[in-house]
């Protein structure tokens, strides 16, 4: 594959499709018509600013709450017809977070679409998971997540694909860079993939994505257990719940950039 940093840095991207779900819809980073801007959005702005010459137009596929086959089923297909320069393609999340998932089976199936992705496009940008390691009930699941982040590593060696490395990303450990929700990135938390992103492809950004955030107060323990407290109530209960019904965030919703177009 030809060195990715140096031909985006010339403005070679000319066309970027983003797949996956909530993370790279943008859930958590509400614009203000209030749809979701999110990393992928605000990696786009930054591809069509080191533009050389020509046109600049993406699309965005994602939807939230969908699963790995689910995103392979509709949104690999509408990539490769689109046939764009770049793909950003994080997708197998939601897989790891339902109790019984196996990530070696999940990785599998992840490899099988990317190696489908680079039939058709140059670039494949993947992504690893998050270190959860700091989140209540997530955490418990650091292991799964782990081992699906070893993977989708190999498998970037394997096709030559550049990774946004979210593990290695320590500015997102922050309570900041996230939405109330804590499954998904604030905007400031989006702002700062969307850097770390920009710089695997080997984009010049204005700031660090890892610069420290500034010093919060010291917080009681019985404040932090009374947040996390509710937090379970208003926002893991009901999340839990709708795995139980079978039901998704993302039912009844469609693509928000379905096609290739300027910004």
């Amino acid at each position: 594959m030809a060195d990715d940093s140096n031909s985006i840095s010339k403005g070679a991207i000319g066309s970027y499709a983003a797949v996956g779900d909530s993370f790279t819809e943008g859930v958590g980073d509400p614009g203000p018509d209030g749809a979701f801007i999110g990393w992928a959005d605000r990696l786009a702005v930054l591809l069509s600013d080191h533009r050389a010459e020509g046109d600049f137009r993406y699309a965005n596929l994602a939807v939230r709450g969908r699963l790995l086959d689910q995103i392979v089923e509709e949104q690999v297909p509408r990539a490769k017809e689109l046939a764009p320069d770049l793909v950003s393609f994080c997708a197998g999340g939601n897989d790891i977070l339902r109790p019984g998932s196996d990530p070696d089976d999940v990785a599998d199936r992840f490899e099988a679409a990317v190696a489908e992705l680079k039939s058709t496009v140059g670039t494949v940008l993947v992504c690893t998971g998050f270190d959860t390691r700091g989140v209540p009930v997530l955490r418990h699941l650091r292991g799964k997540i782990a081992t699906y982040t070893a993977h989708v590593r190999a498998i970037a060696d394997r096709y030559d694909c550049p990774v946004l490395d979210l593990w290695s990303l320590r500015s997102v450990q922050d309570r900041r860079a996230w939405d109330a929700d804590r499954l998904h990135l604030s905007p400031e938390g989006h702002t700062r993939v969307a850097l770390r992103a920009a710089q695997v492809l080997g984009l010049a950004v204005p700031t660090d994505p890892d610069q420290p955030w500034p010093p919060l107060p010291q917080r009681a323990p019985a404040d932090v257990r009374r947040d996390n407290i509710q937090w379970a109530r208003e926002h893991l209960v009901p999340w839990i719940g709708r795995r139980l019904r079978g039901e998704s965030s993302g039912d009844h919703v469609e693509p928000k950039r379905p096609d290739l177009a300027p910004l």
